[in-house]
């Protein structure tokens, strides 16, 4: 059970960073922040110069330049996944007399995954250049607290349009910038939002399906191997029932293979879940993920109204000023709109 103990603590310490991450993400003065320059500053007197600078060079190579690195992973990891359950599972399911029809499943949200991932890495997610930049100016108002204008990119030499930004990733300004995706090694803007969207609800089914069909059949073995009445002798020389632990313990040593998948499955799926049920929230609000990490605890100008004749304020001021209702922004994502299609204040 040692083994169950340190898996169940390398999950929790992983969910903890990612909530951390997700909790300080665009705050300049954060722990992540903090952390990294005191460990840098401890250990760089020990450690050798080329050592440091390729870790930088490393660094700097992941995760400020365009890379196919984790496109890559991405494939591999899938490929091992998809191969277990090809190999293994299926046949397993197969001998327990399961449809065609269900084992199948898997395969067709690959085959959808696989078509979203691709839109998503050679769409253009909607780079605001010189002579696009004055036709898309009129399709979002300035709110004048996170975009004002007449600011100019230095990089790119424009003025940019409202909900766009610069990406020092990909050296170039996006329209309804989102945030970069190392993933598909692209921005995710207004013009590849919705397959971004379509790419994670199917990755979640796809893990959801090879999880449901490797747990099913799990049970299975277990009901048919008799388990659940099973007893063994402890270290004492008692005997014992078989708890949920020790037939955990027998799944391992009897299929380590398919148990360490299904693992993995399922971790990956609570951790996109959430981050999908994220992005499917910022959509139907009609928000970027860039915009509300700026935005956190503040209120939009733009919605408030003028102070009245008597001093007063108007209402408090709304956070979600480019929500165009339910339908609306649903549209707006699955349907962006034209340079020549002027969006109403």
């Amino acid at each position: 059970m040692d083994f169950l103990t340190l898996f169940g603590i390398y999950v929790a310490v992983v969910l903890t960073c990612m909530f951390l991450v997700c909790k300080y993400s665009g705050q300049q003065h954060s722990p992540f922040n903090t952390l990294h320059s005191y460990v840098t500053k401890v250990v760089a007197p020990f450690t050798p110069q080329w050592l440091q600078r390729f870790s930088h060079w490393i660094v700097h190579r992941l995760f400020h330049q365009r890379s196919s690195l984790f496109i890559y992973l991405h494939i591999l990891l899938e490929g091992a996944v998809f191969a277990e359950f090809s190999l293994e599972v299926f046949g397993f399911c197969r001998e327990m007399d399961s449809s065609l029809t269900s084992l199948s499943v898997p395969y067709i949200l690959l085959a959808i995954k696989t078509f979203f991932f691709y839109l998503c890495i050679k769409t253009d997610p909607g780079t605001v250049t010189k002579k696009k930049a004055s036709s898309l100016t009129p399709i979002y108002p300035y709110d004048r607290r996170l975009f004002h204008p007449g600011v100019s990119c230095e990089t790119c030499q424009l003025i940019k349009p409202a909900r766009s930004k610069h990406c020092r990733v990909c050296n170039r300004c996006v329209h309804r910038f989102d945030h970069h995706c190392v993933w598909v090694n692209n921005c995710v803007g207004a013009r590849n939002t919705r397959y971004f969207l379509l790419y994670l609800l199917s990755v979640c089914g796809m893990a959801l399906a090879i999880g449901l069909l490797t747990a099913d059949m799990l049970l299975h073995a277990v009901l048919r191997s008799g388990m659940l009445r099973a007893s063994y002798v402890d270290e004492r020389g008692q005997q014992q029932p078989a708890g949920p632990l020790f037939i955990v313990q027998h799944l391992f040593l009897t299929f380590p293979r398919i148990v360490f998948m299904l693992g993995f499955v399922v971790f990956v799926f609570f951790v996109l879940a959430g981050y999908t049920m994220f992005h499917c929230f910022l959509a139907l609000v009609n928000q970027t993920s860039n915009e509300w990490f700026k935005s956190r605890g503040q209120g939009c100008r733009r919605c408030q109204p003028a102070p009245q004749a008597d001093g007063l304020c108007g209402p408090a001021p709304d956070r979600y000023c480019y929500s165009r209702g339910l339908l609306g922004n649903l549209r707006e994502i699955f349907f962006p709109p034209n340079a020549s299609q002027k969006k109403g204040n």
